[in-house]
């Protein structure tokens, strides 16, 4: 039994660094696609309103999309 117990626990830990992997990723490309498509320049100390405005919208927009995505990929199942 407390080795059905330690299984439990280690699938629920292993989910969640799945899930952490799965985030940390996500930020990653994130990060990479809106710096590659708002910042043309070689940035200064902080950001233009335009760049800023641009990363922001770029964020929503993948986050959005990856949302629609996922949902899609779950009534799939």
């Amino acid at each position: 039994m407390d080795s059905s117990l330690n299984s439990a626990e280690l699938q629920h830990f292993i989910s969640q660094e799945k899930e952490k992997a799965m985030v940390n990723e996500m930020v990653a490309k994130l990060t990479n696609v809106c710096w590659d498509k708002c910042i043309t320049s070689t940035p200064g100390s902080k950001f233009s309103s335009s760049e800023s405005t641009c990363l922001s919208n770029c964020a929503q927009r993948y986050m959005d999309m990856s949302l629609i995505i996922m949902k899609r990929f779950q009534s799939m199942q």
